[in-house]
């Protein structure tokens, strides 16, 4: 079980790298600039939260969870996974 875990979490990394690029308008916050700032921060449930919200911290970290949330249903479903197992594999690689 061990190694099958591992495996899951290095098939998650293309995937957190691609949701931490999601595109945003122009004028808007993007993810690297608001943790840079100390505005957003990863949790270990696999989402954004708003460290020091915003209208634009809050609609940056509605943006990316809803886009995170999508993908970790696809592969969740795909792998006939439980969500919460694929929420939890991602939430260890992004606090780290």
């Amino acid at each position: 079980m061990f190694g099958e875990l591992s495996m899951k979490r290095l098939r998650l990394l293309p995937l957190l790298f691609a949701l931490t690029l999601f595109a945003l308008p122009a004028s808007a916050l993007d993810l690297s600039q608001a943790k840079a700032q100390g505005l957003v921060k990863e949790t270990v449930s696999g989402y954004l939260v708003a460290v020091k919200p915003s209208d634009d911290v809050n609609a940056l970290v509605s943006k990316i969870n809803a886009g995170r949330k999508a993908e970790y249903k696809r592969i969740a479903n795909k792998r006939g996974t439980p969500l919460s197992v694929v929420e939890q594999l991602a939430g260890q690689k992004l606090t780290k």
